[in-house]
């Protein structure tokens, strides 16, 4: 190949590039957009990241600061039962679940007369409505139902002196992206017994809070539970939803490192192409990189229309058609078998490894190694003078 082919054939690769680079940027666009226009409407539909605090008891006296002696949970036993539900809008999927709370608390007098303790539990925020929500303290429903305005129920219940008070309490609700139950700062956590139960096996646990003390399998999901017999400052306790693969962030990374597979393979099949006496021209150059960009171009928008495997396949197998049967027709069966198991390394293998987390910096890296040496290998025995001279005689 004359110089002047090689700099153009590299100057096409470069401009291919900057058409990924547009589009990779159309995709992150798009799918930005997305997210902030849906995002809004799920957690209008789904409720946001449930929080869940600890209740507390209090009852009045002048000995206590403020007038209030607090009164933790004696013992708390509590069963959270989480349903992974995600929702699909626009290009992204929103981690939405459904949550089935169940608590029994028990508050202690620690005085030896009896005492009017207000019973205080907190509810989530900005939840989607609570379904079959209960509240019974010492046995006994209060005739309404519905919790304050401050987001919880506040009662007051009579205890005898050195006696206990239990409250049962539970909802179903829905919520997004993570559920979480938090204490107090810094107050004493005593007798508290949280089993968790997830229908999904990929567990999370968000930053600032602790893992479970137990953990078993449970029929594709886990059974997780947190036990504090007596704890100053207990961590706070949570699940986050398993994570999506979404199209539009997939799409758009494969688009950003699109150059890389395209420039690996053109390296290759102009080595091999002139070894094989087929030298080939810019403008051949011109439409492999048509034909790759054409896979990026056609996997980006059908995967507004159809789930990630079938467009990742179908843009697959239009791309591999358009290269590879092009190039048989310019070099024969020579060159085509030598441009298929290229182009399914360099463009699709490659691509895949955008769906797993991680592995698309060793996927890289062991392309150009493998390049390198397979073009080393194949080339080590050519006498390169002799090569020249044959080709100007």
């Amino acid at each position: 190949m004359k110089l002047i082919h090689l700099i153009a054939s590299m100057a096409i690769v470069a401009c291919t590039a900057i058409a990924w680079f547009f589009l990779g940027s159309v995709l992150a666009d798009r799918t930005r957009q997305s997210t902030s226009d849906m995002a809004a409407e799920v957690a209008g539909v789904w409720g946001p990241a449930l929080v869940q605090k600890h209740p507390e008891a209090w009852f009045e006296t002048p000995n206590a600061p403020g007038g209030r002696a607090m009164l933790p949970p004696s013992s708390s036993k509590i069963t959270v039962d989480l349903k992974s539900e995600p929702k699909r809008r626009g290009l992204v999927w929103h981690r939405t679940y459904r949550v089935d709370f169940k608590a029994e608390y028990v508050f202690t007098n620690p005085t030896r007369i009896p005492q009017t303790v207000y019973v205080s539990f907190p509810l989530p925020d900005h939840s989607a409505g609570l379904n079959g929500f209960r509240f019974l303290l010492d046995g006994v429903s209060p005739a309404e139902q519905m919790p304050a305005s401050s987001g919880g129920m506040t009662r007051a219940v009579v205890v005898p002196a050195l006696g206990s008070v239990t409250l049962h309490t539970g909802y179903g609700t829905r919520g997004s992206d993570s559920f979480s139950y938090v204490f107090p700062d810094n107050r004493r956590v005593a007798g508290f017994d949280l089993v968790m139960k997830t229908d999904f096996g990929e567990i999370n646990f968000p930053v600032g809070t602790g893992s479970p003390g137990e953990r078993a399998g449970s029929g594709g999901g886990w059974e997780l539970r947190w036990n504090y017999p007596d704890v100053l400052g207990a961590p706070s306790i949570g699940m986050d939803m398993p994570n999506l693969l979404n199209a539009g962030p997939v799409a758009a990374r494969i688009a950003f490192f699109a150059p890389v597979s395209l420039l690996l393979f053109v390296v290759v099949m102009l080595l091999m192409a002139t070894l094989k006496g087929v030298p080939l021209h810019p403008v051949h150059v011109f439409f492999v990189s048509a034909g790759f960009f054409a896979f990026h171009l056609l996997f980006a928008y059908l995967v507004d229309l159809v789930p990630l495997a079938p467009a990742f396949g179908i843009a697959t197998v239009v791309s591999v058609v358009l290269v590879c049967g092009y190039l048989k027709a310019v070099g024969g069966r020579a060159l085509f078998r030598i441009a298929l198991p290229a182009q399914l390394g360099y463009l699709v293998l490659f691509s895949l490894s955008f769906f797993f987390d991680g592995l698309t910096g060793i996927t890289l890296t062991v392309c150009s190694v493998l390049t390198l040496a397979l073009l080393m290998a194949l080339t080590a025995k050519v006498d390169w003078r002799a090569f020249e001279k044959a080709r100007t005689a």
